[in-house]
């Protein structure tokens, strides 16, 4: 085209502000015009580490991963606290809450997830329906959570949780997922009183099995969390207050009521994609979008992150029915704006996108860490593997006096799925054995010797060759690492600035950190 590309980009949560950087040579080249559409008043911030802001284990600066400045000086058009309320696909336009009417040639989605809102009593009118119209209001119902009750989405969460951990308080922790479990770890080392309330048998059901989730709910209670299974919520209570009603508590179905100062939900999420719906683009969990993240519907338009749901046209079961979901993930959503943008910079420049601009239809699954002070667990793959599998090779080592669990799952000779609860050399052993695809060792119970009180000339980490990745969130390899340590990088922060390693979910941190410690002194 013989103007510059117009590109509008709806979100800026983390994987925009990728998406952002990545495509801002194009605009600084004068090749595309660039407008940013960000419902918050605040820059783009990392939302995975909310919960150690929330808890004071992180600064307010460490959350940052963008530099708003610098795109806008670059040529950028951020427009914060600013909402998309609707999008005219004929027109190629984009209303915004404020009236304006943004013109595009290529529109990009990275709308994100909300959290769920439990349908409990209490909470009828708080809930955000999916087929609800477009608004200002990206994450409520009719009203706002009541007070004293948060789920811990953004930076006002954060606020509100911070002076009830501080104080010592008594949170009730709703769900027991990674997010939830992570959140009770920090909460209760920081100093509040808390419970985690959850309908299944044992945490964490989505990653680890049975066996791993009881060791994990014997952690959980030896660093003083009450861990309440099979609660079965059905209703919130308030306290009149000077200021009015304020969470007090939750009624369960067998009459147990759960009290406490706050109420953290942790219930999951829902993919936004009211525009998309409203706008006529199909949907499924998310939107849908093809290897090379552009809608089903509609070529001119894009979809990246928790909102996009990455899946072949030609796959949908007979039902109509699309497999898959959304990742969830950070490490995916960056992969995805980075590819977009490499895609987009080449058609601006008038050239063909190669075929590293398209992304994989399913990304392998990554290995899942809880991370917490001093409790260890790490499970991928096919962990619900049972030992009796007629098609699977599945080893199960359980040490209940210490609080260790190892199981195994091995598919034609290679690793294929582990869970890994109190014994933190075999799951970082397990880890790079899973993510490379290997095979474990001749005598996989040599495993447990990693771990033993007697090996305290193990290395904390299994070393790691150049190629291999340390940082899945960003794909940065061991030898990434150690190149930036001689150009004079000696700290995990100075690592991150320099390669971006350990500044998405954090779960690698320890291992730079031991990469620096094994680092030769210049």
């Amino acid at each position: 085209m013989s103007r510059p590309m117009r590109i509008v980009l709806i979100g800026y949560g983390p994987v925009g502000a990728r998406f952002v950087e990545e495509v801002l040579p194009a605009v600084a080249a004068g090749n595309a015009e660039l407008v940013v559409v960000g419902a918050e008043s605040d820059d783009a911030y990392n939302r995975v580490l909310l919960a150690e802001y929330a808890v004071g284990a992180a600064s307010r600066e460490r959350l940052e991963i963008a530099d708003t400045a610098a795109a806008r000086a670059a040529g950028a058009d951020i427009r914060l606290a600013e909402t998309a309320v609707a999008i005219d696909r004929h027109r190629q336009r984009v209303r915004t809450s404020r009236g304006a009417a943004l013109p595009y040639d290529r529109l990009v989605l990275a709308t994100g997830a909300r959290a769920n809102i439990p349908t409990l009593d209490g909470l009828q009118r708080t809930r955000h329906e999916r087929g609800a119209a477009p608004s200002a209001e990206l994450d409520r119902g009719a009203h706002a959570l009541p007070a004293g009750v948060v789920a811990l989405r953004d930076l006002t969460d954060a606020d509100a949780v911070a002076p009830v951990v501080a104080g010592g308080g008594r949170i009730v922790v709703l769900g027991a997922g990674v997010l939830g479990m992570e959140f009770a770890l920090l909460a209760a080392e920081h100093g509040a009183d808390v419970l985690v309330a959850h309908h299944g048998g044992t945490p964490m059901s989505r990653n680890l099995d049975e066996s791993g989730g009881r060791m994990l709910t014997r952690a959980a209670r030896a660093v003083g969390i009450g861990m309440a299974a099979h609660a079965r919520a059905e209703g919130l209570d308030f306290r009149d207050t000077l200021s009015g009603p304020v969470f007090d508590g939750i009624a369960c179905a067998d009459g147990t009521y759960l009290r406490g100062d706050l109420l953290v939900l942790s219930c999951g999420v829902t993919p936004r994609v009211e525009l998309a719906l409203a706008a006529g683009l199909a949907c499924a969990t998310g939107m849908l979008v093809d290897e090379e993240l552009r809608s089903w519907s509609d070529p001119d338009v894009f979809a990246i992150g928790d909102c996009a749901q990455v899946s072949d046209p030609d796959a949908a079961e007979g039902s109509g029915r699309v497999p898959g979901a959304p990742s969830g993930l950070i490490g995916p959503g960056w992969r995805q704006a980075a590819a977009l943008a490499s895609r987009l910079r080449a058609e601006a420049a008038g050239g063909v996108a190669s075929r590293d601009a398209a992304v994989a239809l399913h990304e392998r699954p990554t290995a899942v860490m809880l991370k917490a002070t001093g409790i260890d667990v790490v499970s991928g793959g096919e962990h619900d593997a049972e030992p009796w599998d007629a098609e699977r090779e599945v080893s199960v080592w359980i040490d209940g006096a210490r609080g260790g669990y190892l199981k195994t799952v091995v598919r034609d000779g290679a690793l294929t799925g582990f869970v890994a609860v109190g014994l933190p050399r075999a799951g970082a052993e397990l880890t790079l054995l899973y993510e490379r695809g290997a095979a474990l060792p001749a005598e996989p119970s040599a495993l447990l010797r990693l771990d033993a009180a007697d090996v305290d000339a193990a290395p904390d980490e299994t070393p790691l060759g150049r190629g291999e990745t340390v940082c899945w969130c960003n794909g940065v390899t061991a030898g990434g690492i150690a190149d930036a340590v001689a150009t004079g990088c000696d700290t995990v922060e100075l690592v991150g600035s320099r390669t971006r390693a350990g500044t998405g979910c954090g779960g690698c941190r320890g291992r730079i950190a031991a990469l620096l410690a094994a680092a030769p002194v210049v």
